[in-house]
């Protein structure tokens, strides 16, 4: 999608910075430094400029320790000065700015290295953006434009005014989790590892801290330069005794399964029985090929999606850079999950591929460093979220920000120009945001912005950059390229329904010229329902697809820039052809029938 490099600047560096008023009870400071005593309150001779001067906050040396336990902040004192660099704005390299924030609530961690984040961070930034930020992936874009992304991407307000040929930008933000640091998927909880005097911790948004646990007390730096953070998060232990726990963590939308096996990313064990991994018979490509629309790729970490596949499904890689494939347990049936526990064995699971069921060879690779696409992203956390399926113990493809995956399928089958496509994927109503794209489908070759038609994916999230349903969202939109579609338009199709089921069937259809459709339903029971059906938006016909195959991101990303999105993928197929309202019925009593979540 396009802008996609825009959403990256927004989240991935705002992300990594904290602004924090210096105050112990909590409360922003009305102006500008505060003294950072314990006692709290404002300092008499703070900053005459206000909420545009970040507060002067000293820093607490780095001395290590332990950080187990349930913790309360007592007091923070962060502030920002500098430069922002959003490249991905073009030539936007050198951008002023100045803010507090302030963090309150609390923050667990467990021994068995899972945390969960309790914490709420408020304050207020002011940027200055000069004329060169004004052009996004060619595009030219107005100040008013620029405020609605930085809403869209951590910020519960923003405004922008024209300033000296650029923007002047003040924001305000009010948001559970993240400690301390800014995202479109503040991270609530994940996993954490300590290194010397850092402590960095994973989940849909990663961060680092310098960090000091003594006495019962624990204070973290956010270590970030882009711009220079400087003070403090003080915290207390809490009176409670939280962190023993050893309960898995099942991810923002997934099953929590025992929990006895560790954390989720932490490569902790699948629970439970096996179940008896039998295949289902027909699966969704059969169905599909019934129907005359054959799957020219198919993938997922779940099942087969064809009833005499018995190969590969995935690939996973151990704390050791070993790599593993995972297979099903017998044709047609479940992945063998057990096999992934035993092989990454309670360490560090990097999931590197997902193979194409159909044979064709569009194999979908993390778009990363030592990934045979390369690219700028991350292998996914394969042990993020375990869940059963049909009694079976399997995982997801958790995307969290950082991860997606890519491949060229342009001469292996894939509809091209043209031609008529379909796609389903299953994905979580638990897990998404508003950040571009968590799309399944047809993209761009060269990952970058190509034009309107390029692509052809489904989409699903809360974005409403460019189009948006009923509700708050999720919805189930198609991404063609320049434009997140929810109808025949741009902007807001009341008929799209929020769809937040904890698994979710979703399909976009598109016959390359007149008519495309968007169908979705809850994966574990009942019926499709067809959201929207109609033409294609005036320049989108024909349609110019390319060829390649993204999931997780948007089309002019990963190669130089990182994604934005969050969202779990199961499963999921691209089909040459139209298919019909009753071949999708069909795969829809398959999917209810293969069992999510039982």
């Amino acid at each position: 999608m396009k802008t996609q490099s825009a959403a990256l600047a927004l989240t991935m560096i705002f992300g990594t910075t904290a602004w924090a008023a210096c105050n112990a009870t909590g409360d922003s400071a009305a102006g500008g430094a505060t003294s950072g005593n314990p006692s709290g309150g404002s300092a008499s001779g703070g900053s005459a400029s206000g909420a545009g001067q970040g507060a002067a906050c000293s820093a607490t040396a780095a001395c290590g320790g332990d950080v187990v336990g349930a913790w309360k902040v007592a007091s923070s004192c962060l502030s920002v000065s500098g430069e922002l660099n959003l490249k991905p704005f073009g030539s936007c390299e050198h951008v002023p700015t100045t803010g507090s924030r302030t963090v309150t609530g609390n923050v667990t961690l467990n021994a068995n290295g899972t945390w969960s984040d309790g914490t709420v961070t408020t304050g207020s930034e002011k940027m200055t953006l000069g004329s060169e930020c004004l052009m996004i992936s060619s595009t030219p874009v107005t100040c008013d434009g620029l405020a609605e992304f930085l809403k869209n991407y951590g910020y519960v307000t923003a405004s922008c005014t024209s300033a000296n040929g650029g923007c002047a930008c003040s924001t305000t933000v009010q948001q559970t989790g993240g400690l301390g640091l800014v995202a479109a998927a503040p991270t609530k909880d994940g996993n954490f590892t300590k290194t010397g005097n850092e402590l960095d911790t994973t989940g849909d948004t990663d961060a680092k801290y310098s960090y000091c646990a003594s006495a019962g007390g624990l204070t973290l730096t956010p270590l970030s330069t882009n711009p220079q953070v400087s003070g403090s998060i003080v915290l207390q232990k809490d009176g409670g005794s939280g962190g023993t726990s050893g309960g898995g963590q099942g991810g923002t939308g997934g099953a929590t399964l025992g929990g006895s096996g560790g954390a989720a990313g932490s490569g902790g064990g699948v629970s439970g029985s096996a179940g008896s991994g039998m295949g289902t018979g027909s699966a969704p490509c059969d169905i599909y090929k019934t129907g005359g629309s054959p799957c020219v790729a198919a993938h997922s970490t779940v099942r087969a999606l064809f009833g005499a596949y018995s190969g590969k499904l995935y690939q996973v890689r151990n704390a050791s850079s070993q790599t593993k494939d995972i297979g099903t347990l017998r044709p047609g049936g479940f992945a063998d999950g057990a096999a992934q526990a035993t092989f990454c064995n309670g360490g560090k699971c990097e999931l590197t591929a997902i193979y194409d069921q159909t044979g064709k060879g569009n194999d979908l690779w993390y778009q990363g460093t030592g990934s045979p696409v390369g690219g700028s992203d991350r292998p996914a956390n394969a042990a993020q979220e375990p869940l059963k399926v049909g009694g079976n113990s399997v995982y997801s493809v958790y995307i969290a920000q950082q991860s997606s995956y890519w491949v060229d399928a342009s001469k292996n089958g894939i509809p091209l120009g043209a031609e008529p496509q379909g796609i389903y994927m299953v994905t979580s109503g638990k897990h998404f945001n508003s950040g571009c794209c968590f799309d399944y489908g047809n993209s761009e070759l060269s990952r970058k912005y190509v034009g309107p038609g390029a692509m052809d994916s489904v989409y699903f999230g809360n974005s409403t950059q460019w189009g948006s349903g009923a509700g708050a969202g999720p919805w189930v939109m198609g991404d063609l390229e320049a434009g997140i579609f929810a109808g025949s338009k741009g902007g807001n199709n009341p008929s799209l329904p929020t769809v937040a089921a904890t698994y979710v069937t979703a399909i976009e259809k598109n016959n390359g010229r007149t008519e495309w459709a968007l169908r979705g339903g809850d994966a574990t029971t009942g019926n499709l329902n067809t959201y929207f059906k109609g033409a294609l938006p005036s320049g989108w016909n024909p349609m110019k697809k390319e060829g390649a195959i993204v999931l997780g991101s948007g089309g002019d990303c990963c190669n130089g820039n990182t994604n934005l999105s969050v969202g779990t993928f199961y499963e999921g197929c691209i089909v040459a052809g139209y298919p019909s309202d009753t071949t999708e019925d069909a795969l829809q009593a398959n999917i209810v029938a293969a069992g999510y979540g039982k």
